[in-house]
């Protein structure tokens, strides 16, 4: 073929082609003409294998460009729900939906355009396209939150009876990043230990109880840093005092005015505490200035607005807050009324999962006394039964009364901060939940039935489990059938489920909780398999649902303890007592069916009932000791029972056998 021709087929020019050839590998000069008919199609197969293959590093490196352009044009953060539709997901990054779906592709997922995937899921495809992303529960939204905290306050019954007691303030601590309200927080713990050496703070739970002048106040610890908005505000809601935190050496900084703007919608009292003034540079009478800017202006200005200038690092002015506090809390004190009779309901402030006790979470009790045993009930669906209480010294308590911080154990999945638990009926709320037709919904409550197979007795053994399913369809079956695995002694736990391939998040989960890793019709991403290999943790691959439920049925059924089966090898009769030597009993015996040997255990039966149990020690016959007595022989017997025998006694030697159990025999 003449390379012209062989240069046209190929859509390039012969001198472009005759440059290329050698680094190919062909050993054609470049004043060649012609190249034989095998090595023109050679040619022409490489070529067009070549060609894609730049095409497809073009492609990459404009993916990857456009993926860094992405990330340094974006302006904030995309909100995605936790559960989106694919072409939902497209149109949110503003790409086409083919893009997003051949994204999926490699990560495992085949999803069509209107199959549903999880917000994790969505999160890692939007990260490899370049996109960042915040959960829809965890946008931080001032007004938002507002308002949910005007509902709250709504929801709360009025107090008609003015004798009802009334409860330690609660206060929340705001202000910008490091202007100290860790540090203020500290001082106080500090002053409490050393003026309580019995009723110090031993362990911080997210909340506290101080004491001054013979009465408590409970402080929330929240976090500083402006990601945490929504928990702030959320924090504000539940409590009853806030406390402005403004450095005098910085003044009124940006979160300063969202703190705020918060604990105004909230309509809480409010105390600023004018920190760091040990530092040379601080300026208060400025920072008050700053402050009346912004309509908050201190008592000694001609406002009411109590202004403590303090230092946490040195420990000055904390008695002096404290008591401020108290007296803002007694010009409020028909409002702390509360109820302490009755089921208890408060907010969740802090929750996590702790390798040992499993879900752990601290309330604020606001109404009512939690007791152990209580059932909780969480924003109406059923959540588990307090199983242990322990108050913020990590002391055990059997019940907590409003404004009290306790930690819970108990909880069958982790509750989100913010949320609202009730010690209630909880199979009520199931009723509430369960007419709702919205498939999302439906997925999440078979996920909730799944985790609520674990049995509230600490004697059934749970196997934890990490699902993760290719489309949403997969998911459910796979739940729905591990909701069918009831047992008395063994069941499963759900603890994370989700679409799309197993990813570094969920090996980080299996670490933290023990749980086994499973994945449905999906693939595991290479950084996951790598670290799952380092940290010794299996994941496990199927493809048809049967053997999935297969291995979780074995893996439950190897947590069963055998039955012990007796096999009756003989029947003996006790004919005469010969001799009795403490437990060691001589007797003449009668062989009726089977056989007797050395070193047998016995059960001994006494007119057709269980006497007890003995241990064949030897075996005679005139004069001679055997190892053997069979049906229809006499002989003499030494035999070591605790109950002593008689004659017409019946000797039954045993042997057990260890019977499998499955979970369907039980």
């Amino acid at each position: 073929m003449n390379i012209t021709e062989l240069a046209r087929q190929l859509r390039v020019s012969p001198s472009v082609l005759l440059e290329v050839l050698p680094q190919m590998g062909f050993d054609i000069g470049k004043r060649a003409i012609k190249v034989d008919p095998r090595t023109a199609q050679r040619i022409i197969r490489e070529w067009k294998l070549k060609i894609a293959e730049l095409q497809k590093q073009q492609e990459k490196e404009k993916r990857e460009a456009d993926k860094e352009v992405r990330l340094q044009t974006q302006a904030a953060p995309i909100v995605l729900p936790q559960l989106i539709t694919v072409r939902e997901f497209a149109d949110k990054l503003n790409l086409p939906v083919t893009a997003v779906m051949k994204e999926l592709m490699t990560q495992g997922v085949l999803a069509t355009v209107n199959e549903l995937i999880d917000y994790e899921t969505a999160s890692i495809i939007a990260q490899d396209l370049g996109f960042q992303t915040i959960a829809e529960d965890q946008k931080p939204d001032v007004e938002k939150e507002i308002e949910h905290a005007k509902q709250a306050a709504e929801q709360e019954p009025k107090i008609i009876d003015t004798t009802s007691p009334i409860r330690p303030p609660v206060v929340v601590v705001m202000g910008h990043i490091d202007h100290g309200k860790t540090k203020l927080l500290d001082a106080i713990r500090k002053t409490q230990v050393m003026e309580h050496e019995h009723g110090g703070i031993t362990q911080h739970i997210g909340a506290y109880q101080a004491t001054i002048n013979g009465r408590k106040i409970t402080f929330i610890d929240t976090p500083g840093h402006e990601a945490f908005m929504s928990m702030r505000a959320r924090g504000a809601r539940v409590a009853d005092i806030a406390i402005l935190v403004v450095a005098a050496d910085d003044g009124v900084k940006p979160q300063t005015l969202e703190a705020i703007q918060i604990i105004r919608g909230a309509e809480l009292p409010l105390i600023v505490a004018i920190n760091k003034i040990d530092r040379p540079e601080a300026n208060i009478d400025k920072t008050k200035s700053q402050l009346a800017d912004y309509k908050i202006i201190g008592e000694g200005w001609g406002g009411e607005v109590p202004i403590v200038a303090l230092s946490a690092k040195e420990g000055t002015g904390i008695k002096e807050l404290l008591e401020v506090i108290l007296l803002v809390a007694d010009l409020h004190a028909e409002e702390l009324r509360s109820l302490v009779e009755g089921p208890a309901r408060g907010t969740i402030i802090e929750s996590r999962i702790d390798k040992r006790e499993g879900v752990v979470a601290t309330m604020l009790v606001q109404r009512g006394t939690l007791h152990r045993n209580d059932p909780l009930s969480v924003n109406n669906v059923g959540y588990g039964r307090v199983k242990m209480l322990r108050d913020e010294n990590g002391r055990p308590t059997d019940e907590a009364t409003p404004s009290s911080p306790v930690r819970i154990l108990g909880f069958k999945g982790a509750p989100a901060v913010g949320d609202v638990v009730e010690a209630i009926d909880a199979d009520e709320t199931y009723k509430k939940t369960s007419t709702t037709t919205d498939r999302s919904k439906q997925v999440l409550d078979a996920f909730s039935r799944v985790s609520r197979t674990s049995d509230d007795s600490e004697k059934k053994y749970v196997i934890p489990l990490i699902i993760k399913a290719d489309v949403l369809g997969s998911l459910e079956a796979v739940l729905s059938e591990l909701q069918k695995i009831e047992h008395p002694e063994v069941g499963v736990k759900v603890i994370h489920r989700g679409l799309g391939a197993v990813s570094d998040a969920d090996i980080t989960r299996a670490m933290d909780t023990g749980a086994t890793v499973i994945g449905f019709n999906v693939q595991t991403l290479p950084t996951a398999a790598n670290f799952a290999h380092e940290k010794n943790i299996p994941i496990r691959k199927y493809t048809v649902i049967y053997h999935l439920l297969e291995s979780v049925k074995q893996d439950l059924e190897a947590k069963l303890s055998p039955e012990i089966r007796k096999i009756p090898l003989g029947r003996i009769q006790v004919a005469r007592i010969f001799t009795i030597n403490g437990r060691i009993t001589t007797v003449g015996a009668r062989v009726q069916e089977g056989r007797l040997l050395p070193k047998d255990i016995v059960d001994i039966e006494r007119g057709g009932k269980a006497l007890g149990r003995a241990n064949i020690v030897e075996i005679r016959t005139g004069k001679d000791t055997v190892a053997k007595i069979e049906s229809g022989q006499e002989c003499g017997i030494r035999i070591n029972s605790r109950d002593p025998l008689q004659e017409d006694d019946i000797l039954i030697p045993y042997r057990e056998e260890k019977i499998v159990r499955t979970l369907e025999g039980a």
